[in-house]
């Protein structure tokens, strides 16, 4: 179905433009999808682009150095969690979202706990961890993250290529078609080699503020992922008071690419519970 769409214009506090857009229902209740490393808004199309479009209000963007955002190299543009918070609340800020519920994928774990940390949770009305990267801790990383992860970065254009092809094949259990493949090859090759080094290794542990959380949280994990494991969301489950863990059998990093259906309809039910609860 075609959602209704517009253009939402952001600049954040240390001065960067971010691109990003409003989806279906303005007057439903509201979503903020937040995509993972080297990723884009256009990984939610299985979101934007369905029956969630009649019931919800949707936002997604790209995060900086990804996707039509702003691509500054300086490394320090990157190792502040503050400016991470301060770029997802100017998100919201611009789009006028009152209490969105926040759909974090990968390392938007490490964003979303960047703004609870700096803005608090007042603001939000529910979390959705995505096969999210919720702590730094060796254990929770997956295969390629152990093996794979530095080529990213290397200097060499066919190496760094090569590494990415095998990152996204990795990403997936259930493999996308070669056109979506293609399509996706061609947004994470948009992250210059600095962005991707420079957002490498940003050390947290966000356990302590994970544990004060009153919001409603479902952590959502598809068990065959190879860039983290399930150990990980187990655990951050476990540290949530009240949090729901839905695990998925025989899908891997991108549960709501792999299984759109049972994602949109898991997603839908937990945002109508948090919508009654603001």
């Amino acid at each position: 179905m075609d959602a209704q769409y517009e253009v939402i214009e952001v600049r954040t506090p240390d001065g960067l433009a971010i691109a990003a857009q409003g989806w279906g229902n303005p007057a439903g209740p509201e979503i903020l999808f937040i995509h993972g490393f080297m990723q884009s808004r256009l990984s939610w199309l299985g979101q934007t682009q369905s029956e969630l479009a009649r019931e919800f209000r949707m936002v997604t963007y790209d995060l900086r150095g990804h996707g039509d955002s702003e691509k500054p190299l300086e490394r320090a543009r990157y190792r502040d969690g503050k400016a991470w918070a301060d770029e997802l609340a100017a998100v919201i800020a611009a789009a006028g979202l009152k209490r969105p519920v926040l759909v974090g994928w990968s390392y938007a774990g490490r964003v979303i706990a960047d703004y609870l940390e700096t803005h608090g949770s007042a603001g939000i009305a529910g979390i959705n961890f995505v096969n999210a990267r919720t702590k730094s801790d060796p254990r929770f990383a997956g295969q390629f993250s152990s093996i794979h992860f530095s080529a990213l970065m290397a200097e060499d254009l066919a190496t760094r290529i090569a590494a990415t092809r095998t990152f996204l094949h990795a990403c997936f259990s259930r493999q996308p078609s070669q056109d979506d493949f293609e399509t996706m090859l061609a947004f994470n090759m948009m992250v210059p080699r600095a962005v991707r080094a420079a957002m490498s290794g940003r050390e947290f542990d966000a356990d302590a503020l994970f544990r004060r959380l009153a919001l409603p949280v479902l952590v959502t994990f598809g068990l065959e992922d190879k860039i983290l494991t399930a150990e990980g969301a187990r655990h951050v489950a476990g540290v949530i008071p009240g949090a729901k863990l839905s695990l998925y059998d025989g899908i891997g990093h991108a549960p709501f690419w792999e299984d759109t259906p049972r994602f949109n309809a898991e997603l839908a039910a937990f945002v109508r519970g948090a919508a009654t609860l603001s």
